[in-house]
């Protein structure tokens, strides 16, 4: 009851003029810039993180919320009617999305995609409004101990799961870590790597390296990359709704990715990659024209993109109830708290409820406002593909730019954003994941913070770690990530060298 009091009070705070304003102003633009090709979520919500700056915290989230969850929504139009997924837990619905596209089905792709979002951003936000508290409650019960050993584990597992390998993973997090140093040291007062620049004492703006690795980083690797051919922008044809057969077999598949996503997405590892393709398995193996699949099968856009939507929403639940972000989109937002000098976690609830749940309640009013907004103006998001890439890639920069100029109005905040974002190519050249920079930017310093006064309480005994059951649980589970793919990988190459080789001087009889 006291939940329902609380998401009621959200209602009151979201269902303002003002707030529903901003709430249609993050969908419609979230989506906009969503449905560009090339651009995913995480470089949307990056993009966008300055147009926020200069608002009232409860709005700004609200808008920020709608923005979110229209990136989401915006990325299925460019999979299915490109072939140019923006994000990776996108890849799956493009296989029979953009199949069904150039049979003509195009239209009923985007509806099945846009409803199946729409039910499962909604039975997701239900789940989120009910785990968040209990998360909450959960999180209480955690010192500084614990709070170190839950940091080192966000650390360990954005960086062993984002990215092909665990050493550049691990280069990628050492840079946000070493870059979380830069400022005044807040127990000594002394200046840290700030090597006499006055505008660096106050530490780098998380903002500016979020948008300069995911905004500037990401178009540079994109323009680069981008052969200049017209590409083939399937029409819609047709009617544009759904018929029974496609209702018929799309409803199960919705409830099915709804399941799958939103527990995997409150996963500390979890992200939206695993549950889509999970999904896809599950509908392959349950459908009754499994043959259809890869060729066009509805179930295999309806399922999978539900599944991304709903682990959207469990993305949300360990970032507002601990402060953890379990994908790169999340350590964007956690950023977006930042810039307001938020923390998420168990004191945000009490002391910024309106916040939390005017949030919460602008997510059940952002999906509605999402379906109306993507099932009749469908046709006027497929223009959007139509901007030439040179002019959109120069926009962004631009964008970004002026974003990060307006924060602190800075020459000094450009000159890191350049940096940082030729940075951030270089690193996506080289294959290594930009997200456990980010991350280890924002939580390092709070996990120095709690380290520190962990040790302050114990009188510098640093088995303080160990003696405290849940801390020690979970550095425990954080060594385990770091280490058992390592060992796998060494016993797989013995493995492999045992098995080439053949014994010397045993030769066949002649």
């Amino acid at each position: 009851m006291e939940t329902l009091a609380a998401l009621g009070h959200g209602f009151l705070v979201a269902l303002t003029p003002y707030n529903l304003l901003w709430s249609a102003i993050g969908v419609t633009v979230g989506t906009a810039v969503g449905v560009l090709p090339g651009i995913g979520p995480a470089l949307t919500v990056a993009l966008l993180l300055p147009v926020t700056y200069g608002l009232e915290p409860t709005s700004a989230f609200i808008m920020f919320a709608g923005i979110y969850y229209g990136a989401m929504y915006g990325g299925s139009t460019t999979s299915i009617l490109l072939n140019a997924p923006g994000e990776s837990g996108s890849i799956v619905t493009a296989i029979d999305g953009h199949a069904m596209a150039r049979q003509g089905r195009g239209a009923q792709a985007l509806a099945t995609a846009a409803i199946g979002s729409f039910i499962a951003g909604t039975i997701a936000t239900a789940a989120l409004t009910f785990v968040a508290p209990l998360m909450v409650k959960l999180a209480l019960l955690f010192g500084p101990a614990e709070y170190f050993a839950l940091m080192v584990l966000a650390l360990t597992t954005v960086t062993a799961v984002l990215g092909s390998s665990l050493a550049r993973g691990l280069a990628s997090l050492f840079l946000g870590l070493a870059l979380g140093l830069v400022g005044i040291d807040m127990q000594t007062g002394q200046a840290r790597l700030a090597f006499g620049v006055p505008e660096l004492l106050d530490g780098i703006d998380t903002v500016v390296v979020a948008v300069g690795l995911f905004a500037v980083g990401e178009t540079l690797y994109v323009a680069s990359r981008h052969r200049f051919e017209t590409e083939e922008i399937y029409a819609l044809k047709g009617s544009k709704w759904m018929s029974r057969e496609d209702w018929s077999r799309s409803w199960k598949p919705w409830l099915r990715g709804t399941l799958l996503g939103f527990p995997i997405g409150t996963l500390p590892a979890g992200g939206s990659e695993i549950p889509t393709f999970l999904s896809y398995l599950v509908e392959k193996r349950l459908a009754k024209k499994p043959e259809e699949f890869g060729k066009g099968a509805i179930e295999a856009v309806a399922g999978p993109e539900a599944a991304n939507n709903a682990s959207a929403a469990g993305v949300l639940a360990p970032l507002l109830s601990l402060g953890l972000p379990t994908s790169a989109t999340a350590a964007i937002m956690l950023a977006a708290f930042q810039q307001y000098g938020l923390q998420p976690g168990p004191t945000l609830f009490d002391n910024n409820p309106e916040l939390v749940w005017g949030m919460i309640a602008s997510l059940y009013i952002g999906n509605v406002l999402l379906l109306v907004l993507n099932l009749p103006l469908v046709g006027f998001w497929v223009k959007l593909l139509l901007i030439p890439r040179p002019w959109l890639y120069a926009g962004i920069l631009v964008f970004s730019s002026l974003g990060a100029y307006t924060l602190n109005n800075n020459v000094v905040d450009l000159v890191i954003l350049w940096v940082i974002g030729l940075v951030g190519f270089g690193m996506r050249v080289l294959n290594v994941p930009v997200a456990p920079c980010v991350v280890g930017l924002i939580l390092g310093p709070l996990a120095e913070q709690q380290f520190r006064r962990a040790l302050a309480i114990s009188q510098g005994d640093p088995s303080v770690f160990l003696t405290h059951p849940i801390s020690a649980a979970l550095l425990i589970i954080a060594a385990l990530l770091v280490i058992g793919p390592m060992v796998l990988r060494y016993r797989n190459n013995g493995a492999g060298n045992g098995s080439s080789s053949s014994p010397s001087g045993t030769h066949p009889a002649t």
